[in-house]
């Protein structure tokens, strides 16, 4: 997804995958630490909160800002070693 984002044919479809892209961090996140969120209050209210911020349209939508202040950056600095260990293990498989 993050590699069609950044592709030279930008289409409708970038919206959506930028959420895509957004929800998968934060599924990876959530994996890790639901253990523990879970007992806070409101957890899941404010789950569902983040992920229709993450939804709504236009210019104030959560996932193109989260994406383009936190993920694309990490992505951009650690691509090429990215792609070369995914090279890696699909020679190995």
């Amino acid at each position: 997804s993050i590699k069609a984002i950044e592709s030279s044919s930008k289409e409708d479809d970038t919206t959506w995958l930028t959420y895509w892209v957004v929800y998968g961090v934060f599924s990876v996140a959530e994996f890790f630490s639901d253990t523990f969120l879970y007992w806070f209050p409101f957890y899941y209210a404010g789950k569902c909160v983040f992920l229709l911020w993450c939804m709504a349209p236009g210019r104030c939508s959560g996932a193109q800002l989260l994406y383009q202040r936190l993920i694309r950056p990490c992505f951009l600095k650690h691509h090429r070693a990215l792609d070369a260990a995914l090279g890696a293990l699909g020679t190995r498989a």
